[in-house]
């Protein structure tokens, strides 16, 4: 029996930011689409090309509050070939940037960015993790 991790939703409140946010900050792209105006929903799988996990944002037509994110979640993480570069591009382009962190008696270093929702997204540089 083989199992695959397919994908992790989240809700977000304003489609086209959070879109434009996953594109351009995270470099994920749109890979379907399903709208279900009968349930006032719609679904977007964003992924990148090299592998087939999908983030999926959830839009509620009607949701006009921020949703509560409670204290169970965490963050999604995405590894990166330049942590630095990376690091400098979401800082010039005014996104919700920490200091870059190392873990104590490791070599992985990394940072998080924060979503239009206030998600986390942990980015981390590729080849440290230990």
């Amino acid at each position: 029996m083989s199992n695959t991790m397919l994908h992790t939703c989240i809700r977000v409140r304003d489609l086209e930011k959070s879109l434009t946010f996953y594109q351009e900050a995270l470099g994920l792209r749109e890979v379907r689409r399903k709208d279900v105006p009968e349930n006032k929903f719609t679904l977007v799988y964003l992924a990148f090309e090299e592998n087939g996990f999908e983030l999926e944002l959830t839009y509620n037509y009607d949701q006009m509050k921020a949703y509560d994110i409670g204290n169970g979640y965490g963050h999604l993480a995405i590894g990166v070939d330049d942590l630095n570069a990376a690091h400098e591009k979401h800082v010039a382009n005014d996104y919700t940037v920490t200091k870059i962190f190392s873990l104590p008696g490791s070599k992985t270093i990394y940072y998080f960015i924060t979503d239009p929702d206030g998600y986390k997204t942990e980015i981390i540089q590729n080849n440290t993790l230990s």
